[in-house]
């Protein structure tokens, strides 16, 4: 909320001052928090009823910061939108703290709180992964923008394997939302790119692997570079014995440079529409080649 919202002007957090002077005198100390309150309305598609919400509005008494949010997978459709905020504006002009509408999706939150958390936070990291995934589960993202979506992953050691075998693995417990692009992370800047084909699922049994496609074809070769990949993760102290493996048609070279500093330390997603300014991708080697004079931060 402060950040994407408030400007920095917005302090959630208790705040200690020392020797803060005031008119008349200089206490030792203050401890102060400014009062919020943030009423969120939720589901699991564009149900919101104008009614429904104005009654939340009841919720806030006097505080100084109201925020009501909107969350679902999908946004609220416009029309919907501006007549609920049309009531809402008549009420704000009675009161003394207006109330803010914040409509918004699961997963714009996520991108959201990816932005804010610091990379080395490796435990939220990991709770923000954990989120993710119910997420994805639960179908409280909505796939059918996948085709603008870059992940980007960290791929310093196995860059080498991953480019020529065409194909990036993670653990299978770590969740991530649809997307159609991968990108490979190296020496502060996403080195290649390349279109998914397909992602399926290898597990160790005693039996020996058990595989499962979850997008495309089961192939003896993707197989067959799976088994390539076991044995190429030895050499790394690796022992891949559940995970996941994205192949892609081709990796292509590129140069998305990270201006900022710090390697990221997990997954960053890129809408690549947003990136290159088209409504429409081009085929992968020309956004190869069009991430090249981009950068990231």
């Amino acid at each position: 909320m402060k950040s994407e919202f408030f400007s920095g002007s917005f302090e959630p957090e208790i705040v200690f001052n020392l020797q803060e002077k005031n008119v008349e005198s200089i206490p030792d100390a203050t401890i102060t928090q400014e009062s919020f309150k943030i009423v969120v309305e939720t589901k699991m598609s564009d149900w919101f009823y104008t009614d429904q919400l104005l009654r939340h509005l009841k919720s806030f008494s006097d505080e100084k910061y109201k925020v009501m949010i909107t969350l679902a997978p999908e946004l609220m459709k416009s029309e919907k939108k501006i007549e609920f905020e049309e009531h809402l504006k008549a009420y704000n002009a009675t009161q003394t703290y207006p109330v803010m509408h914040v409509n918004t999706t699961f997963e714009e939150i996520i991108d959201a709180i990816r932005d804010v958390i610091d990379e080395r936070d490796y435990e939220m990291q990991e709770v923000l992964d954990d989120y993710l995934n119910y997420c994805y589960n639960d179908k409280l993202i909505i796939v059918s923008d996948s085709w603008k979506r870059m992940r980007v992953q960290l791929a310093g050691t196995t860059f080498n394997f991953n480019v020529s075998e065409n194909l990036y693995y993670d653990n299978i417990e770590r969740g991530f939302s649809a997307h159609d692009y991968l990108g490979l992370y190296k020496e502060k800047s996403v080195r290649a790119v390349g279109k998914i084909s397909a992602i399926i699922t290898a597990v160790t049994t005693e039996d020996g692997i058990e595989y499962k496609a979850e997008l495309g074809e089961l192939s003896d070769n993707r197989k067959q570079q799976i088994r390539k990949a076991i044995e190429d993760g030895r050499n790394y102290g690796y022992v891949l014995s559940a995970n996941r493996y994205f192949f892609v048609d081709k990796f292509y070279e590129t140069d998305f440079k990270k201006i900022t500093p710090r390697a990221p330390m997990g997954t960053r997603v890129f809408d690549l529409s947003q990136i290159l300014e088209t409504e429409q991708l081009p085929e992968t080697p020309e956004i190869a080649e069009l991430l090249k004079s981009k950068t990231w931060g």
